[in-house]
């Protein structure tokens, strides 16, 4: 392997390592109407998202709705905690 293909090969897995989710978890206090449009107004989901992701939180138990580097994330966990939403970055 050339040392282009390796520095690329690395360059990539670097990139991937740096990918975390941002998860949203049940719990038995937020509306549906709440936690939708948290999801439109701070992970800037559109309302079907929103909606499709809340119904994964019901019935699943959390959902992943959003992926990016922790310094993107993090405000939005932020502020979804903030709204007294469950969440986390995995």
């Amino acid at each position: 392997m050339s040392q282009i293909e390796t520095s690329l090969e690395e360059l990539l897995l670097e990139t991937k390592v740096e990918q975390r989710n941002l998860i949203v978890l049940n719990d038995d206090f937020n509306t549906f109407d709440h936690v939708i449009e948290s999801l439109v107004k701070v992970v800037k989901h559109t309302r079907i998202q929103a909606e499709q992701c809340t119904l994964i939180v019901h019935y699943k138990g959390k959902c992943h709705v959003k992926t990016g580097s922790y310094s993107e994330l993090e405000p939005m966990c932020t502020a979804l905690l903030d709204r007294g939403i469950t969440a986390e970055i995995d």
